[in-house]
């Protein structure tokens, strides 16, 4: 055979095996995330948070039960968030904990937006006194995409927590704190929190796509090279 002629098959058993090791690669990618499913579900089982409790990143997705006063002129009210359909915002207050010179800010619900006035805050109970607080440990409030620095005030499109820290002169705990309870029970915020979304539908989707793109390499080639071939001889 020529040069040529190895020239096709080599090209089709490279194509095939690259997208064929692209698929298990994302098969391999949705069961580590089958595994971190996994723990996450682990450590929200297991006994909730007190105050004195509270320590760093590694207590991820544990639940919490915190006392502490509401620091209400530090709320932050991301924009453009959505629950159940409509959409308004997400209320992030820092609560100064009990006992400790710490604060921890609290994802505490969401607000809908005024359609009329897009800078008009509704309007939200915040207790002066000691609260309890009851949720989940999760890293910073999820991002939406932003052209350019984000604007200070308390509407704002994305918060980063450290930059806030220094910005408010807090001594912030590096996570946050998605409070649970019912929707509306005493601040009329709504706490219909999604599930943590980890993608693993998306990596089965890659995965799909690039075994039939594997399948239809080898197809085209054994049609054209192999079957077509013998069905034109006499």
């Amino acid at each position: 055979m020529t040069r040529r002629g190895w020239l096709l098959p080599a090209a089709a058993l490279l194509g095939a095996a690259l997208t064929a090791r692209l698929g298990f690669w994302q098969l391999d990618r949705a069961a580590q995330k089958t595994a971190l499913q996994a723990a996450i579900e682990a450590e929200a089982g297991r006994p909730a948070l007190a105050n004195a409790e509270l320590g760093g990143e590694q207590q991820l997705h544990r639940r919490v039960v915190l006392r502490g006063r509401w620091v209400a002129e530090r709320s932050i009210w991301l924009d453009n968030r959505a629950m159940d359909g409509r959409a308004g915002f997400f209320v992030v207050t820092p609560l100064r904990l009990a006992g400790r010179g710490e604060a921890i800010l609290v994802q505490r619900g969401w607000a809908p937006r005024d359609p009329l006035d897009r800078q008009r805050l509704p309007a939200v109970a915040t207790p002066a006194g000691e609260v309890e607080v009851q949720g989940r440990l999760a890293a910073s409030p999820s991002r939406l995409l932003e052209l350019g620095e984000g604007r200070p005030g308390a509407i704002r499109q994305n918060l980063d927590a450290a930059a806030f820290a220094v910005e408010s002169g807090l001594a912030l705990l590096p996570l946050t704190v998605v409070q649970a309870g019912p929707a509306g029970a005493d601040d009329g915020l709504l706490r219909h929190w999604p599930a943590p979304d980890l993608g693993l539908q998306k990596h089965y989707g890659y995965a799909f796509q690039w075994f039939a793109l594997c399948a239809l390499i080898v197809g085209l080639y054994v049609w054209f090279q192999l079957l077509r071939p013998r069905l034109r001889k006499p």
